[in-house]
């Protein structure tokens, strides 16, 4: 695969990469209702089974093919910048690895443990929402509602980039805001986690435009 060839392929996947997000927001936050935080465990129980298919479909959107498309964008940014700004191309390769691997194990687990708590509910509902507690704390954990390792990837690579003068300066600096956004969600408040969401959307779809666009020499 040539480099130019990378760019347009990180690109395209940069930009599925916002059209993910805006879809998981509208669905978590929109469409699906949940039931609310007096519900019974029969309700919550029913709520999951009524829309398991909906809940695995957009795991594996949200998680596992974010998590695919990210490591093909980890790459090509690397690619990009390392020869300009080595040392700071790396550290964000290697935050970017890591928040694939997390982001991918956090699908697959929530999968896992919906499927299970589904198959159990009826014979043992205690048990099954005792297990589904677990399983959200496992996936809030590694990367649901703690986008710190995200946020180190946005804002190495944004700096690699303000040193190798590539990419739109508004565009790194947006990067930066949105790194510190998710440096931030270490603190448990739901508004750093949207304030990250929102702004990695806008960076993701400018970022993709102009990666397909313009393809630095090398």
């Amino acid at each position: 695969m040539t480099f130019k060839t990378l760019q347009k392929i990180g690109g395209l996947s940069a930009i599925f990469e916002a059209l993910i997000y805006s879809t998981a927001f509208v669905m978590y936050g929109g469409i699906l209702v949940y039931p609310n935080e007096n519900a019974g465990v029969v309700e919550e129980l029913q709520f999951l089974s009524d829309n398991y298919l909906t809940l695995s479909i957009l795991n594996i959107l949200s998680f596992v093919l974010f998590g695919i498309l990210l490591a093909v964008l980890v790459l090509s940014i690397h690619q990009r910048l390392k020869n300009q700004a080595e040392n700071l191309s790396k550290l964000g390769a290697i935050f970017g690895i890591i928040w694939v691997g997390l982001v991918i194990a956090s699908g697959m687990i929530a999968n896992i443990g919906l499927n299970t708590i589904t198959e159990m509910g009826l014979s043992n509902p205690e048990q099954a929402m005792t297990i589904w507690s677990s399983v959200a704390i496992i996936t809030e954990g590694l990367g649901g509602g703690n986008e710190i390792v995200g946020g180190m990837w946005v804002l190495f690579i944004s700096l690699a980039a303000l040193k190798a003068q590539d990419f739109p300066k508004a565009l790194n600096y947006l990067g930066l805001l949105v790194g510190m956004a998710g440096i931030l969600t270490i603190y448990p408040l739901d508004l750093f986690t949207e304030i990250f969401g929102l702004s990695q959307i806008v960076w993701f779809l400018w970022l993709g435009i102009f990666m397909m666009r313009k393809t630095p020499s090398i």
